[in-house]
């Protein structure tokens, strides 16, 4: 079994900014400490670009956790839940996103969490897509905004929904129709309703991060406080 650094407190997230622009000897050095199977992933990856990414956020991934268990990044070897979200034998609980040129990775002990980021693009924040992908509570909240607030709005929910599939580890085989998150411009990041569950067992927070993006973290349990880095 791991163990976990004692720079992290109990009720502590911590959240490491990750630039996913980096030189070819960065890049090549992070490749190296990935498993047979993180390779193969990379290199199905169509663009370029994509591939780099992948192999960025998951070498830094591995650095980032190589930091706090005290192991080598690549001598860690990660396990995978029935739904494919990554973890480690421990206390250390951890996810990770990424979108256009940023990774976030977010970290805590003894509780699970998710995190999302998203790069912001005004084409894709539409009513049908909201009415695809937001519950019945979420599209009338975000119907009933002005024009000019619907864009910001829609990340907030997207990324807020996001995080929370992931912390639970079902992803998108969750029902995205089971479950209420806030949108409002003036309203708090929270959970509303979940179905057959207490929402009040969850945190969520949104993540400040570079202008043009949205950023949402959820934590099964309380949180004392967020801790921001980079990488």
């Amino acid at each position: 079994m791991f163990g976990l650094s004692s720079d992290i407190q109990t009720g502590e997230v911590h959240v490491w900014r990750v630039e996913l622009m980096q030189p070819e000897h960065v890049i090549q050095a992070l490749r190296s400490t990935l498993e047979q199977d993180e390779l193969f992933r990379a290199d199905r990856f169509h663009f370029e670009k994509d591939r780099r990414a992948f192999v960025v956020s998951r070498g830094f991934l591995r650095e980032i956790i190589g930091r706090y268990t005290n192991t080598r990044p690549e001598q860690l070897r990660f396990a995978y839940g029935p739904y494919g979200k990554p973890a480690l034998e421990g206390r250390l609980r951890f996810n990770m996103s990424h979108s256009h040129d940023l990774a976030l990775i977010a970290l805590t002990e003894d509780h699970e969490l998710g995190v999302d980021v998203e790069y912001m693009r005004a084409d894709f924040a539409s009513a049908d897509i909201a009415r695809r992908f937001f519950s019945p509570v979420e599209v009338e909240v975000f119907n009933s905004l002005a024009q000019e607030d619907q864009v910001a709005a829609f990340f907030r929910c997207w990324t807020r929904k996001e995080a929370f599939i992931k912390a639970t580890g079902k992803g998108l085989s969750q029902p995205l129709e089971g479950f209420d998150v806030t949108l409002g411009p003036r309203e708090p990041a929270a959970l509303l309703r979940v179905d057959g569950e207490d929402a009040s067992r969850w945190t969520l927070s949104d993540v400040k991060i570079d202008e043009g993006y949205a950023a949402a973290l959820a934590v099964e349990g309380r949180v004392s406080e967020i801790r921001f880095f980079s990488a």
